[in-house]
């Protein structure tokens, strides 16, 4: 679905929207700046050098255009009847001195956190965007997951070793969408393939995916900021099923060991299930049979009421969290949507967990003790992540409600139509078409998500981040 972006024009209101997203970072309460013992630290750091040399291989990476801070690159290639699969990951491991000025940094942060007006890096960027990071063209250290596949996609084997390789390509996903619906011949020419044969394994174990619009707050070369919203192109969720592969190897590895950190959500209970399908029947795309994941993969993205669905749906998407173990796996090890176990291992620039993942399953594949610095503060992980993520989601959050006031301001006094997409007692979720808003307002009695309402825009107040409507 094309992307849809509503501008904050230059003015008054985009001054006060600038000035309001500095104040966000500074209440943050996020360390921006990294202190010159880290930023010399970072400089002078070096990964082992490994003995194993693959820079034969073409690898690619597929990121948004413009990233430099690239955690993954793969390798895509028939194998007799199914594929072999190689999953690079920047060796970030190897980069950070355990117990050093680095290491204490990033716990701090716990992740890289991105913000309208710039990102807050969970690493130096001498680290995070050169050194450690896989740029095409440029030899670098990585840690490697060559996998197996047979006809059908499933794994058959895999294996993780710290590398030497060099990737030929930086691909971006419009790009790579556009080339691969021309038929075109590319490093990705196998993804469409090899992710299709994923999503069914997916599909058969049960798993969900939500696949919500994406929302962010990006900034224009004028200085203008803006919403995007669209949905993920195919190709994104192609190579996002490899990532997930990793994952589920990842942690096949540490249960296997009695040592790891696992991505968990539980199962929804009866209770939400219940919930959402009186929801799916007043929006009258009533879920009657089948897997609720089955259900959301078939709604049609171009159906004005599968949004409203999709938000109901999120009540079903909750409970993540992080589990440790070191000694019997727990009970409860599954995360629901996945439908398998789960670990976060593919993200380490951006991620703080995923460098204990790798650090494990680096040595465990490798038929080696477990480094005494991951068993050591393996249980302080699950804290430094909710922390972060709660930082991370606030400001998100915050951003967002300060551009859709600034957006909506030059409406003050107008008249604007807007769909229900969830209500809440006697006001609803409602989002206006132009400028594409979606902010809480008052509906008339008996309104119903997906019904049509005019509203009046009574006020904003960009700072605060508030819209306020009457009938």
């Amino acid at each position: 679905m094309p992307q849809r972006r509503s501008h904050v024009a230059p003015s008054a209101a985009q001054t006060e929207l600038a000035e309001a997203l500095a104040a966000l970072r500074e209440s943050l309460d996020a360390p921006t700046d990294f202190s010159a013992d880290v930023l010399a630290e970072a400089d002078a750091a070096n990964s082992p050098t490994p003995a194993l040399d693959l820079r034969d291989i073409p690898f690619a990476t597929l990121d948004p255009l413009g990233s430099r801070d690239l955690d993954q690159a793969f390798h895509l290639e028939r194998e007799g009847s199914g594929y072999a699969v190689r999953y690079a990951i920047a060796d970030v491991p190897g980069f950070v001195a355990p117990g050093g000025a680095v290491d204490a940094e990033a716990r701090r942060r716990g992740q890289t956190i991105y913000a309208a007006d710039g990102k807050i890096p969970l690493h130096p960027q001498v680290l995070s965007e050169d050194r450690a990071s896989l740029l095409a063209d440029v030899d670098r250290p990585a840690l490697v997951w060559t996998f197996a596949l047979d006809s059908a996609g499933v794994v058959t084997q895999f294996r993780l070793e710290r590398a030497l390789i060099r990737s030929r390509a930086q691909l971006d996903y419009v790009t790579t969408q556009a080339a691969l619906d021309r038929g075109e011949d590319g490093p990705a020419s196998l993804l469409p393939e090899i992710g299709a044969l994923r999503i069914e394994l997916e599909k058969l174990r049960g798993g969900a995916s939500l696949n919500l619009p994406d929302e962010e707050v990006v900034k224009a070369s004028d200085g203008t900021y803006a919403i995007e919203r669209r949905h993920p192109l195919p190709v994104e969720e192609w190579n996002a099923q490899l990532s997930l592969m990793t994952g589920m190897a990842a942690a096949s590895l540490m249960i296997d060991a009695g040592v790891g950190i696992l991505r968990t959500m539980p199962q929804p209970d009866e209770q939400a299930f219940d919930a959402f399908r009186h929801q799916t029947e007043a929006l009258g795309r009533p879920w009657t049979t089948g897997r609720y994941g089955d259900y959301l993969r078939d709604l049609d993205r171009a159906d004005p009421l599968s949004l409203p669905v999709l938000e109901a749906a999120a009540s079903l998407f909750r409970g993540a969290g992080y589990v440790t173990f070191d000694g019997a796996a727990p009970k409860d090890i599954d995360q629901a949507a996945i439908a398998a176990p789960y670990a976060h291992a593919t993200a380490p620039l951006r991620r703080l967990v995923d460098r204990w993942s790798l650090a494990i399953c680096l040595a465990v594949s490798g038929g080696h003790e477990v480094p005494g610095w991951v068993r050591e503060s393996l249980n302080d992980l699950p804290a430094l992540m909710q922390e972060s993520g709660q930082r991370a989601s606030r400001l998100d959050s915050a951003t967002i409600n300060c551009v859709e006031a600034a957006l909506v301001t030059p409406l003050v006094g107008s008249t604007v139509d807007a769909t229900v997409i969830e209500m809440r007692r006697e006001r609803a979720s409602v989002q206006i078409a132009d400028p594409a808003v979606t902010a809480s307002a008052p509906v008339p009695a008996g309104t119903v998500p997906g019904g049509q309402v005019s509203v009046r825009v009574v006020s904003t107040d960009i700072a605060r981040g508030e819209i306020e409507f009457a009938l």
